[in-house]
């Protein structure tokens, strides 16, 4: 490769400066980039880290051209000049670092302050013509050309291709999902070619659909309200099931809270009169417990099984309650009306006759117009999937995608559909063809948002007091109680008020680069095609400058199964402006890249290895048409955040095999570390940047003997460095993968001392042989840092220091902790959870058990002779301490001779600095840390708790 053409991301990237503005950008749900409004997609990159990661992957490294050409226009004159001329063309024109390390600390003193940041979000930063020119002059004396082609194969959400077309790059954004592809032309193609003024006729046409959906569905809602002109109204209600000993109807409830902070708020009360055949229900203001017993904490239902109120509560199982669902018995029952008022808040009301009317009336309607709905194809008959990772709605009774929604809110959806496509034809007539496409396609994302809202599976959250979409979780949760909106007065609106602020939100940010395209009068430079990532034939060999992509993750979001929810609406609502899309009955699972037992499950006990070894040919299938449309000398950037090692060996391996060389490989921290969520469970943080050329033909293999060496200090020395950087836990970890896949890329196939039985050849290495002796460093040099030289106590303790130092967290992957186990020579079941009961079991996770869980005779035991390992001396004196004090903890100290004993010292001095210290209100959350910080300050006076984090000096003096 020629050393010109470089990139600077192979040398260099912004790691913390990035990272910052990345965690600022995903800090407040409310403030999010208007690209995660505009319709539900289940994972996106931030903007800041895929603008950052792409212009990386273009521009050149720093070389003797790049100074001459940085001196000649006067926009930099160093090597470090350069690169914070970089990080102002990403969009950061100030110091994030600085300013969220004080944000850190005042959150965890608890203290409010002034807005620290100076500088507007990176995303919603457009960069200056002069500086896009000096980019674009310096991109063609480097390469020759002024432009590039980038390439998503696995587009999403469209964090990357969005990003691509801000700097003007010829885009292609590929996606097999044909929801996403609908959401990609919403993202990528309207914005950049219409810009904000499509937010007029967006409005016109849908307050007019509106109205007429409105005028359609007003008598089969009761409108009590609207003397009060109430601005909404949430009807609130119960799944029922028959009881069985009195066959009246019990509404199914975890609880009844309407609005709740703690044990005060506003409840529903439920009546159950033995001479009325159904519940009825009253308000009621609540202060902890009721004086009659009324605890509104307590509903008819808890973990799938009900009470029967009708009968002394008597139990009623979870398997009698999905009987009654499949047999198409379970109903619902009104329990409550909530009202918004103008002034802010809500009302609420148990229901009345009127109410009941309205339902009947709208049931009424439904059947009345069903048969003929069904004819036209406005209802979503589609069967749901008997092959699924989520198998809920058909065991709760819903075997199509209509039996999602309860009889009005069908027949409110439908009503959308049946006007919207009596529209279509005005809006075709009134707009040029291009633009009317694009009217109706946001017009369809307005029924997407209101079925998210609108189902049996959408509900209300006391808390916030508002309704929670269907997928507040990535999945198809059954709810017990649910939520409607009034569709003859709030719903539609809402739900088009709702897009046009995404559309003009997206539009804004898109409205410098759609001036340059109108200005040139050139069409946008994107082409959004539906493909698999393993069939790219709509682009050409080597016609790609660079790939950047955020690839699917095993088995971390069935996206085509969640999708299908969507998917049966947007093919009656825009199937007829994208046909393209909308060809198939459902989404195509059969060529997506997910790891889905659901697909073998008839083989038996095989069926998750038989998915993990179809996720892997996807992805390799993929990796090698990138390898094939990607120019000789292009850059394939790869973002990945996953901490399962079994990830990055697929990972690894799909590039390996497709033929690509792994150059680099920056952490970049898009998620807070110091959060209350991650101080209980653990999670990776950082996205993983893995950069990649076409590897050089012609290579001998390597034997993984000969390399062995190597990958062990160059996994020692990039942990030295990262650490040095800031880097911790289990992203430390991980952070050294890509330097050592780097190495074995350099000679792939690695060869193993292992013989294959039927060809006497030598097996090739698979890449997780190599990751697990990186990880063996990791260990070796954490062990270090704890106390700042090497201690070893005994593999146990060892193995518990690590966990905590790793993972930041009690609960964490069951696998990672195996292979942490094995890094230690360590067995996990054998040596952790059964020996030593310092694990159990949690699902697929692990959970640390505290030391008030380990308590046995000869364990966690303050009247034993000895320890056999040393964490077991540590969590006595723990326990003692938070259950009785100093005084008897002393006592136990002097007894046991461990008051003087270095070595127990070293142990609580590397438990301070391992567990995480994360405050609320300038307390410690977790009763391990307290613990420990009450041994320090009462016996081991001379170890210090590890300082608050500083900003780096270096990022403060970023010249901006």
């Amino acid at each position: 490769m020629n050393e010109r053409r470089r990139t600077l991301i192979e040398d260099w990237f912004p790691i913390e400066t990035v990272g910052c503005e990345s965690m600022r950008e995903r800090g407040a749900s409310s403030a999010l980039p208007p690209l995660y409004f505009l319709h539900v997609w289940w994972a996106r990159r931030p903007l800041a880290a895929s603008r950052a990661a792409l212009l990386a992957s273009v521009v050149p490294r720093w070389n003797k051209d790049v100074a001459r050409f940085g001196r000649e226009r006067g926009c930099f004159l160093s090597e470090v000049e350069y690169r914070d001329w970089f990080v102002r063309l990403s969009g950061i024109h100030g110091d994030p670092v600085t300013a969220r390390a004080k944000l850190q600390l005042a959150g965890e003193a608890g203290h409010r302050i002034p807005n620290p940041y100076t500088h507007d979000r990176a995303f919603t930063v457009a960069a200056p013509p002069e500086m896009l020119k000096d980019f674009e002059d310096l991109l063609e004396q480097s390469n020759g050309h002024r432009n590039r082609t980038v390439l998503d194969p696995f587009s999403g959400g469209g964090s990357i291709p969005f990003e691509a077309l801000r700097y003007g790059f010829d885009t292609h954004a590929t996606e097999l999902n044909p929801v996403a592809c609908t959401i990609l032309r919403g993202t990528l193609d309207y914005p950049f070619a219409f810009g904000p003024a499509l937010t007029n006729d967006l409005q016109k046409h849908g307050r007019v659909l509106c109205q007429s959906v409105q005028e359609r569905l007003r008598p089969h809602f009761s409108h009590l309200e609207d003397e009060a002109k109430a601005v909404g109204v949430a009807y609130l209600w119960a799944r029922t099931v028959r009881c069985p000993y009195t066959g009246k109807p019990i509404p199914l409830a975890p609880n009844w809270w309407l609005s709740r902070s703690g044990s005060t708020g506003i409840a529903v009360r439920p009546v159950f009169d033995p001479d009325s055949e159904t519940a009825r229900f009253e308000i009621a203001e609540i202060d902890g417990t009721a004086a009659d017993g009324f605890d509104p904490g307590e509903g008819t239902l808890a973990r799938g099984a009900a009470r029967s109120p009708w009968a002394n509560d008597q139990s009623v199982g979870s398997k009698y309650i999905k009987t009654e669902a499949q047999e198409g018995r379970m109903g619902s029952q009104l329990y409550c009306v909530a009202v918004k008022r103008a002034r802010g808040g809500f009302d609420y009301r148990p229901p009345i006759e009127a109410d009941q009317r309205a339902v009947e009336a709208a049931e009424e309607k439904l059947a009345a117009e069903l048969p003929r709905w069904e004819a036209q194809g406005y209802v979503p008959t589609e069967a749901y999937p008997e092959v699924s990772s989520d198998m809920r709605p058909l065991r709760y009774g819903m075997p199509t995608w209509a039996d999602m929604f309860a009889p009005r809110q069908l027949l409110s959806l439908c009503s959308y559909v049946e006007a919207l496509q009596e529209l279509v034809p005005e809006i075709e007539k009134e707009l040029p063809r291009y633009r009317a496409k694009a009217v109706v396609t946001y017009l369809g994302m307005v029924l997407s948002k209101a079925v998210n809202y609108n189902s049996y599976l959408a509900s209300w959250h006391s808390g916030r007091q508002v309704m929670r979409g269907v997928f507040d979780r990535h999945d198809f949760a059954f709810k017990w109680t649910y939520g409607e909106f009034d569709a003859s007065r709030n719903l539609f609106p809402w739900a088009l008020d709702q897009v046009c602020d995404a559309y003009e939100g997206i539009a804004k940010l898109a409205e410098p680069a759609h001036r340059v395209f109108e200005r040139a009068e050139t069409p946008v430079p994107v082409q959004v095609t539906r493909a698999s990532a393993a069939d790219l034939s709509h682009i050409p060999d080597g016609s790609v400058d660079v790939v950047l992509t955020d690839p699917p993750y095993y088995d971390n979001v069935m996206y085509g199964e969640l999708s299908d929810f969507f998917y049966v609406w947007l093919k009656r609502t825009v199937g007829s402006v994208h046909p393209d899309l909308f060809g198939d009955e459902l989404a195509n699972k059969d060529d997506e890249a997910v790891a889905n037992p659901a697909r073998f499950a008839r083989l038996g006990r095989k069926k998750k290895q038989l998915a993990c070894a179809d996720y892997e040919r996807k992805m390799a299938a993929a990796f090698r048409e990138a390898h094939r449309v990607l120019a000789d000398d292009g850059v394939l950037t790869v973002m990945f955040t996953h901490k399962r090692v079994e990830a990055w060996d697929t990972l690894a391996m799909s590039l390996l095999e497709a033929g690509f060389a792994i150059h680099s490989s920056w952490p970049v921290h898009t998620e807070s570390e110091h959060s209350l969520h991650q101080a209980k469970k653990n999670a990776a943080k950082s996205t993983i940047l893995l950069t990649c050329r076409k590897r050089p033909g012609g290579a001998e293999p390597a034997w993984w003997e000969d390399i062995r060496g190597r990958v062990r200090r160059t996994a020692r020395d990039t942990a030295e460095e990262l650490q040095e950087q800031g880097i911790s836990g289990v992203d430390l970890y991980i952070a050294t993968f890509g330097p050592t896949l780097a190495i074995l890329s350099e000679s792939w196939p690695v060869l193993s001392a292992d013989f294959d039985k039927e060809t006497g050849e030598p097996k090739p290495l698979r890449p997780d042989v190599a990751l697990d002796l990186a990880r063996t460093e990791v260990v070796e040099l954490r062990k270090r840092g704890l106390l700042g030289r090497d201690t070893r106590f005994d593999p146990v303790t060892d193995w518990y220091l690590m966990a905590w130092d790793a993972f930041r967290a009690a609960e964490f992957p069951a696998d990672e902790a195996r292979k942490l186990a094995l890094a230690l020579g360590l067995d996990l079941e054998r040596d952790i959870i059964t020996g030593h009961r310092i694990l159990k079991k949690k699902g697929a996770s692990v959970e640390l058990l505290p030391a008030s869980h380990r308590r046995s005779r000869g364990r966690v035991d303050p009247d034993a002779e000895g320890f056999e390992v040393w964490i077991n001396a540590a969590h006595t004196a723990m326990l003692l301490y938070e259950d009785e004090g100093p005084a008897a903890t002393e006592a136990f100290l002097k007894r046991a001779a461990l008051r003087r004993d270095a070595t127990f010292r070293s142990l609580i001095q590397a438990l301070v600095n391992a567990v995480p210290r994360v405050r609320k209100n300038g307390k410690l959350v977790r009763p391990e840390a307290r613990a420990l910080d009450g041994l320090r300050l009462a016996f081991f006076e001379d170890i210090e708790a590890p300082p608050d984090p500083a900003p780096k000096v270096e990022q403060a003096n970023l010249r901006l």
